[in-house]
């Protein structure tokens, strides 16, 4: 369905012209002029003057509004759209009770290495302005505080002018590898100042983002010398851009190289997993084939791998030398550890995993290759039969016969999802997790996703969990609001299984009966009806299913409607379990 049908038809405003301007005119414009083309939100009074100039000075336009039933699938929704665009949408938290409960989606998108342009509010700072009760619950003295160890940057300007310099910054940061959401807290006073006129806005052309930084020439000879005289070379491709310009370049450097290449399915597609050198499958922790790859690597050149250091030590610590390509270490911070161990290295290219990985290949004479062909989905699993119950692998090869001939983008796939499951060939195949390993964000990220994938030809799908689902199921409301299609397939194992292995774990250790471990983990007595429950935020629900014949005709119904502009959810009863990869991953001890 075309943009303009979202921005036209739904929540027009009536058209407002003359009257005084005010502070929050001024932000509204900042940004229009930034280019931002949706602002989500759930509504507050700590920026009411905000919302009203989103509605009567922009029209509800550029950006439009996209109201959300809670502040975390405002952030989700933005996440998705980033892991699709590479680009920040806006959002907007309510005072300090809003931003909390957003943080969790900002974790996310932090440690997820996404842009994202966050406006907060507070009640007014001058104690004397505040209205009793309300706006001294809603204010804070220091409110970045909350999430600051998480973002890239924060501000909280005092004047009219202050925000418009803040903006044109926090636009710059979040737009600038390393990526990482960014936050604003507009005072409420500032919002309802009046002003005598609207000021002149500055050009965004003239603060626009840096030029991506180049590697040193020697240290990008050296890489590549290394790399041409490996008798055993692997290529690590982890958080590498969308653009299938450079999908082309990595699969020509690999090819030049005969180098080995693993995948990680936290991070999304970054090589054709059919292509002959792609080893393993990929997963949330090494199989046994990826690991035994490693092992063999005398030089190891790593494109922004997530958990590089851990990975490494899950092949047994190889002697390969190791080149890093990333710029992740200039977000590392003293909070989190989401930085991972740290790795040992022969050489580090402080740049961008691409820009890398496109200056090795010109030193190497690989040539451009050639951008991945748009193509209907590929599952590498067969159709099962018709009456076999649903696990993780009959769901996976029920999915792709339901799916056939269409060209999908997997914007989620659950823990237990076998990685060889499915052939990825297009970077926006599969765009992997959701950075901070959080329950609640599937939802919210599938409308961003979707979003941004509207009008082209891309089935939006997601393989979501129960409990997932169950977190943010109102999140789906704002997709069929706004006549987002989409297709949802919840794998209904009926229990927070992830934790039902570590409590069978637990209990062999300590020679307990692990009979006990679905105790305070089922999801059961009585079921969750995850389809009425999506019915009821206007989604078309489908289901519950229970064998293979049954998931293929529910997802062809789902591709039909969702064609015809729907939002669809089908409820999957599958059977716990995980692939022996992931079931290996979590029991391990380090």
């Amino acid at each position: 369905m075309d943009k303009s049908l979202v921005q036209g038809e739904l929540e027009a405003p009536v058209p407002s012209e003359g009257g005084s301007i005010w502070g929050s005119d001024v932000v509204a414009g900042m940004l229009r002029a930034l280019g931002y083309p949706y602002v989500s939100l759930n509504p507050g009074a700590s920026f009411r003057g905000l919302h009203d100039s989103l509605v009567n000075r922009n029209g509800n336009r550029d950006p439009q509004m996209l109201l959300c039933l809670h502040e975390g699938h405002a952030v989700a929704i933005a996440h998705g759209w980033a892991k699709v665009t590479g680009k920040p949408l806006a959002v907007v938290l309510h005072s300090n009770v809003g931003l909390l409960h957003g943080s969790m989606g900002l974790f996310n998108a932090w440690c997820d290495r996404v842009p994202m342009m966050v406006l907060g509010a507070t009640g007014p700072v001058d104690a004397a302005r505040r209205r009793p009760w309300i706006d001294w619950l809603h204010t804070s003295q220091d409110q970045g505080a909350l999430v600051r160890s998480f973002l890239k940057w924060d501000a909280q300007p005092a004047s009219v002018e202050a925000a418009i310099e803040a903006m044109l910054r926090a636009d710059i940061l979040t737009r600038t590898a390393p990526h990482g959401p960014v936050y604003i807290n507009l005072d409420a006073s500032l919002q309802e100042q009046r002003l005598e006129a609207m000021p002149d806005l500055p050009d965004p052309a003239q603060f626009a983002a840096p030029a991506a930084p180049m590697p040193a020439a020697a240290d990008v000879a050296r890489a590549a010398a290394m790399l041409d005289g490996a008798k055993s070379p692997v290529i690590l491709a982890g958080r590498t851009s969308r653009d299938p310009v450079d999908w082309g370049r990595r699969v020509a450097l690999a090819e030049r190289l005969h180098a080995r290449v693993l995948t990680d399915i936290k991070v999304g597609a970054a090589f054709p997993t059919d292509h002959p050198l792609h080893a393993g499958a990929p997963g949330f922790f090494l199989d046994a084939a990826g690991a035994a790859v490693l092992r063999e690597a005398d030089v190891v050149l790593s494109l922004d791998w997530l958990d590089l250091a851990g990975t490494l030590k899950q092949a047994g610590r190889p002697t390969a030398q190791i080149i890093q390509v990333s710029m992740d270490h200039q977000l590392h911070n003293g909070f989190g550890m989401e930085h991972q161990a740290l790795p040992k290295l022969a050489l580090h290219l402080a740049c961008a995993p691409d820009i890398g990985a496109a200056a090795i290949a010109d030193a190497l004479v690989a040539g451009t290759g050639s951008a991945p062909a748009e193509a209907p989905t590929r599952p590498a699993l067969a159709r099962p039969a018709d009456d076999a119950d649903l696990d993780v692998g009959t769901l996976a090869g029920a999915l792709g016969a339901g799916l056939e001939g269409i060209s999908t983008c997997f914007v989620r796939l659950p823990l237990g999802w076998k990685g060889d499951a499915w052939h990825f060939g297009h970077p926006l195949d599969f765009l992997g997790y959701d950075g901070g390993a959080g329950i609640g964000s599937g939802p919210g990220m599938l409308i961003g996703a979707a979003l941004a994938l509207r009008g082209g030809n891309r089935l939006p799908v997601a393989v979501l969990g129960d409990g997932d689902t169950m977190m943010s199921a109102s999140a789906l409301w704002t997709a069929a609001h706004y006549r987002v299609p989409l297709l949802a397939v919840v794998a209904n194992n009926r229990s927070f299984y992830n934790d039902e292995v570590h409590q069978e774990r637990v209990a062999k250790e300590r020679q307990r009966p692990v009979e006990n471990k679905w105790i305070g983990q089922q999801i059961s007595n009585p079921d969750i009806d995850i389809a009425a429950i999506a019915q009821a935020q206007g989604v078309v629900g489908l289901g519950p299913v229970r064998t293979s014949g049954e998931l293929v005709e529910a997802v062809r119904e789902g591709v039909r409607r969702v064609q015809e502009g729907e939002c669809v959810l089908i409820d999957a009863r599958v059977l716990p379990g995980y692939n022996p990869a992931m079931s290996a991953g979590l029991t391990r001890d380090s």
